[in-house]
């Protein structure tokens, strides 16, 4: 008897591990749970069951995902309405941080407002996408100054944070930043962090920030336009850009890539082939790596097999997404917030 459930439960294993790897998506229910005259690029799911946003006109908010009530706060900072584009939380506070000078980084405060805890002033500052490694270290990044990219990092919490010096960082290509469109151009995991630019590169560190290592990527960047607009990594070592050109969002060589060894080196995927330009491309959860969805202005496509095929889901606008599970995504864009259903 004991043998025979030892090998029904491996059956049913089997068949539950065959099932997961098979699951192809043909179609997506597209539920829009709010409006209004916003430009949403940041969006984060939470822990408890809430999902929060930053915009522009200084907006931002937590939309519940069980009732899909919507919460709208507005920042000023003087007379400035910020715009922001990237969010990222730990376990205890949510974090917000506006592009342009001044550069305008907030956090949850103790008083229930959202607290100023790092301020930039120059006219050439300009931060795009922000994230935390665990409850103490995280890292946001900008386009390049005096040589080298935008690094700032905390490893207290949040509380404070401090710019990484250019003698650390490897030297930027001029005019080197990143696309503030969907607060995807840099991924952690582990002690790891990769950074994605306009110029095709991949910025990279295994050790939280301390040392840094660069990649070109075999991505568009001729023009000021084009260069990789999203990254993501299914673990340490399957990773994915994304880009193009938003000016002229029909090309689609060049435009998407994949790595197998961490970033070290990069490949062309469905060169010349769907999808062309999106400005974000997440794995699907619980995937093996195997299910990817792209995201932009020009719609929602999804791939079965990493990325050398591609199937058009959807033609509907957003800018950027996030998966719940493996079915479940909310997405942002011009005006709205949106479930994603995938089946």
């Amino acid at each position: 008897m004991r043998s025979y459930l030892v090998i029904l439960i491996l059956f049913v294993l089997g068949s539950c591990s065959e099932m997961e790897e098979k699951r192809v998506f043909s179609t997506v229910k597209i539920e829009t749970i709010y409006t209004d005259s916003l430009s949403f690029r940041a969006i984060e799911i939470m822990d408890g069951g809430n999902m929060a946003f930053a915009a522009n006109k200084g907006a931002f908010g937590l939309v519940d995902l069980r009732s899909n009530k919507v919460r709208v706060n507005t920042q000023k900072y003087d007379s400035i309405l910020p715009e922001f584009r990237a969010v990222a939380q730990n376990s205890t506070d949510f974090f917000m941080l506006s592009i342009g000078n001044p550069a305008l980084l907030y956090k949850t405060g103790d008083q229930g407002n959202m607290e100023l805890v790092y301020k930039e002033e120059d006219e050439k500052v300009f931060y795009d996408a922000m994230t935390f490694w665990n409850d103490q270290e995280g890292i946001a990044v900008g386009d390049s100054m005096d040589g080298c990219l935008s690094i700032i990092i905390t490893r207290d919490g949040g509380n404070s944070w401090e710019k990484i010096p250019c003698s650390s960082l490897p030297k930027s290509e001029t005019g080197e930043g990143a696309f503030a469109a969907s607060n995807t151009n840099v991924k952690v995991l582990g002690t790891m962090a990769w950074i994605a630019t306009t110029h095709g590169n991949v910025y990279y560190t295994n050790d939280k920030g301390f040392n840094w290592e660069v990649v070109k990527t075999p991505i568009i960047s001729e023009k000021t336009t084009q260069g990789i607009f999203s990254v993501d990594f299914y673990d340490e070592n399957l990773g994915v850009v994304f880009g193009g050109d938003y000016t002229d969002p029909e090309i689609n060589i060049g435009n998407k890539a994949v790595t197998t060894d961490g970033g070290k080196n990069w490949k062309l995927i469905a060169d010349g082939k769907l999808p062309n330009f999106r400005s974000c491309v997440q794995f699907v959860p619980n995937s093996k790596g195997k299910s990817l969805v792209a995201i932009g202005f020009e719609g929602i496509a999804y791939s079965h097999d990493t990325g050398e095929t591609w199937n058009q889901l959807s033609d509907e606008s957003f800018y950027t997404l996030r998966f719940m599970n493996d079915t479940i995504a909310y997405a942002a864009g011009k005006d709205r917030i949106a479930k994603l259903i995938f089946r």
